[in-house]
């Protein structure tokens, strides 16, 4: 074979290896170009694109398409954040220093403003939130921020939130998770507390003892007056027992007045005068010189002689 024609067929050889190397960079750079100009973006989140520089709007959820070269976007979180500010050291309005540290949590309600708005927008924030915490903080008395935590809450996200609105940025909650005073406002409120524990401890103990005492007296009037009852009770039982005993006795002398009166009807007038006569007997046995007799019993004497007369004729 000729010298030329082994250089005519490498030739042909090495040009064609060429066109594929090129042929294949190409088809390389068509799937990067397609790879980076389709998108799927997630139900929570959403795209801000920029074409040529300029915002077109915001897109998603699903498969979003850009063009290739001419348009970029940047991907917005629109799921509810939390975010720490560290410890601050802050002066109170009576000039005590105070350290505190706070969550803040925010929702991205605008896109297209947090993109464009701001150029960082957590940094942004996070120094918003320490002055805002500073100049909250600076307002309130030392006692106020240990015993007002939710009202400098709420403060701090009104005024947060106020600041983020332009960003397009909710805040939804501030809590406040730690405030440490100076160490000799916490040695004073030890010994408040310790002071105040013994305060409670004696009022429950003088509490303890008046309810004691009270008790002790209700129970005394609660005796004295089942006493009193009681013997209320025994006063009229011990009546009803007298009522009943008196009226036993008088139906009893009723009875023997009855049966006295039944057997003197068949008395007769000798029978009365030798009882009168019995009478006198007793009388004389006794010491006394005095003796008083009824009219009638003379009367008796003279009936009871002319019936001895009668007798003796």
């Amino acid at each position: 074979m000729p010298v030329y024609g082994i250089f005519q067929d490498g030739g042909t050889l090495f040009g064609g290896g060429v066109l594929l190397c090129i042929v294949g960079i190409v088809v390389l750079g068509i799937l990067v170009l397609l790879a980076t100009s389709v998108r799927v973006v997630p139900e929570y989140q959403r795209l801000v694109v920029l074409r040529l520089g300029r915002v077109i709007g915001q897109k998603g959820p699903g498969l979003v398409l850009l063009l290739p070269v001419l348009d970029s976007a940047r991907g917005v979180d629109l799921r509810e954040q939390v975010r720490e500010i560290p410890h601050q050291t802050s002066i109170t309005k009576d000039n005590a220093p105070i350290s505190i540290d706070f969550l803040w949590y925010y929702k991205v309600i605008d896109p297209t403003l947090t993109v464009v708005g701001v150029g960082n927008f957590e940094l942004a924030a996070q120094g918003m939130a320490t002055t805002t915490l500073r100049s909250v903080i600076g307002g309130i008395a030392l006692d106020d921020v240990l015993s007002q935590r939710e009202h400098i809450n709420q403060t701090l996200r009104v005024k947060l939130d106020e600041v983020t609105e332009r960003w397009g940025v909710k805040v939804t909650n501030v809590e406040i998770r730690e405030i440490i005073p100076p160490r000799d406002v916490q040695d004073a409120m030890n010994r408040q507390m310790s002071a105040e524990r013994t305060r409670r401890a004696l009022v429950t103990e003088s509490t303890g003892d008046k309810e004691a005492a009270i008790n002790r007296a209700e129970g005394q009037r609660q005796s004295a007056i089942l006493a009193a009852e009681g013997e209320r009770q025994s006063n009229i039982l011990r009546a009803e027992g007298d009522k009943q005993s008196q009226l036993l006795r008088a139906e009893g002398f009723a009875s023997a007045l009855q049966q006295i009166y039944a057997a003197a009807q068949g008395i007769d007038q000798k029978t009365m005068t030798l009882q009168y006569f019995d009478t006198l007997k007793a009388l004389g046995a006794t010491p006394a010189t005095k003796y008083i007799f009824p009219l009638e019993f003379t009367n008796l004497i003279s009936g009871f002689v002319s019936s001895r007369q009668e007798d003796g004729k």
